[in-house]
């Protein structure tokens, strides 16, 4: 879903300019929030920045509108595709699979398991080979989707 700013004939301008120019069609609601309350709300309006232009962000909102996630780009920063497409997936996965995972996780890496509660949980920790052991607490293995 998007939302903006501008009027629902922008929006349509837009969409359509895109599709004529790249070939890609934005298929997703846009709201148009020309009052700004579900802007200000999310806090889309930086302070001291313009009060007509909403920041770039991306919110990632779980099945249960948890919101889990939220990135945010400067007015003359564009977003990185790929950057908010593997963080859909890094979630996904450590949702699926009850795992962490760490700094610039892509499918394929290993992920981290979680660490031992209990002694008997550390000692079979100790006894899988197939973890790669950084320390007691911390262990990455391959995920086998």
């Amino acid at each position: 879903m998007g939302l903006s700013i501008d009027s629902i004939h922008a929006h349509l301008g837009w969409v359509n300019n895109v599709r004529e120019k790249t070939g890609v069609y934005f298929d997703f609601p846009i709201i148009a929030d020309l009052d700004m309350k579900v802007s200000k709300l999310y806090g889309m309006l930086q302070p001291n920045e313009s009060e007509t232009a909403a920041v770039r962000a991306v919110f990632f909102i779980d099945p249960s509108k948890k919101i889990r996630l939220i990135m945010y780009y400067p007015l003359n920063v564009g977003r990185n595709m790929n950057e908010i497409l593997r963080v859909l997936k890094a979630m996904q996965v450590a949702d699926k699979f009850k795992v962490a995972l760490p700094l610039d996780w892509t499918p394929g890496d290993k992920v981290i398991v979680p660490p031992p509660k209990t002694l008997d949980e550390l000692t079979a920790r100790n006894a899988d080979n197939s973890l790669e052991k950084v320390d007691f607490y911390l262990a990455k293995k391959d995920l086998k989707v």
